[in-house]
């Protein structure tokens, strides 16, 4: 049995898709409301907040992935994150279940230097302080060899279906709706965008592969750092027409921070646009040479229907 705890968002939802199609048929999806993708698939109701239910979601697992996502909301990430970590670590550790846990970046330091598995936490606002807070409490218990453990990490997204992510909802998607792509900061900037399809692909890869345990893997990108005048070139070059996009000042996000809460959670990823971001997932590409990356430009006509 391949359990996934967050079941419903587009991560989790690809996941399950890929281990049906090449691993497993046995799978479990839990959360508040669970809905199948596959006749097979078992669904359990919990709440990770609850200790005794996530126990229990968790019991009979080989392999339990750990793919929660919560709105952007400091508060509830602080009240919810650790807890959901601490619940699901020891419920692994009761069951012996292996744990993959699917991170993102937001704790990495906010320059251009290159992000690699070994590239240290230097948290910076209260998001990112979480996300190194629950990485963190994970870590130490693999170090300790108290739970047979890896972590997936995974740079911002960019993919079909339910994706979320600033560049989805103030680039792609507003393409896609004939309207003006707003650039956040810097279009000259080279970006690190990761396909979701591909994520989920490459960690089911990893969640089935015995001797990745015990480490921090990068998850799988297009090697080509394009900024984002490139990728609305390509999206240009796609639908056939000139698309002329704004760049967003941060000035301007901070305004709209006053009457909207979602501008002001945004605020504190910001800086993160000013300057290149550069995500390497090379010892992924050594480990695993025969898994195929989707570029950017397959990527973008399967989102802009041209695919």
């Amino acid at each position: 049995m391949q359990t996934i705890l967050g079941a419903g968002g587009q991560i989790a939802e690809e996941l399950a898709r890929e281990l049906h199609r090449n691993f497993t048929q046995e799978i479990r999806l839990v959360s508040r409301n669970p809905s199948k993708i596959h006749d097979t698939d078992q669904l359990v109701p919990a709440d990770l907040m609850d200790a005794e239910a996530t126990d229990q979601a968790v019991a009979g697992s080989d392999v339990v992935y750990l793919t929660v996502g919560l709105p952007m909301d400091s508060d509830l990430w602080e009240q919810r994150f650790p807890t959901m970590m601490a619940n699901t670590i020891a419920a692994c550790q009761k069951h012996g279940s292996r744990l993959v846990f699917f991170d993102n970046t937001y704790m990495y330091p906010r320059t251009a230097a290159p992000q690699t598995e070994r590239t240290p936490f230097e948290p910076v606002g209260r998001k990112a302080t979480v996300r190194a807070r629950i990485a963190t409490m994970l870590l130490r218990e693999m170090e300790a060899g108290a739970i047979d453990a890896v972590i997936c990490r995974a740079p911002e997204f960019y993919g079909p279906g339910k994706t979320q992510s600033l560049t989805n909802s103030a680039v792609f998607d507003r393409i896609e709706q004939g309207k003006r792509p707003l650039v956040p900061l810097n279009a000259r900037a080279k970006r690190s965008l990761i396909w979701t399809p591909d994520a989920s692909r490459a960690m089911a890869l990893i969640g089935n592969t015995p001797d990745a345990y015990g480490q921090t893997w990068h998850l799988p990108i297009d090697r080509d750092r394009l900024t984002y005048a490139q990728l609305i070139g390509i999206a240009s070059e796609i639908s056939g027409r000139e698309i002329a996009f704004t760049t967003v000042p941060e000035w301007a996000f901070k305004l709209g921070g006053l009457v909207s809460p979602a501008a002001k959670e945004a605020a504190e990823l910001l800086p993160r646009y000013r300057q290149d971001n550069i995500f390497d997932s090379s010892k992924f590409a050594t480990r695993f040479p025969g898994f195929e990356v989707t570029d950017y430009r397959a990527g973008i006509a399967e989102m802009l229907g041209e695919g």
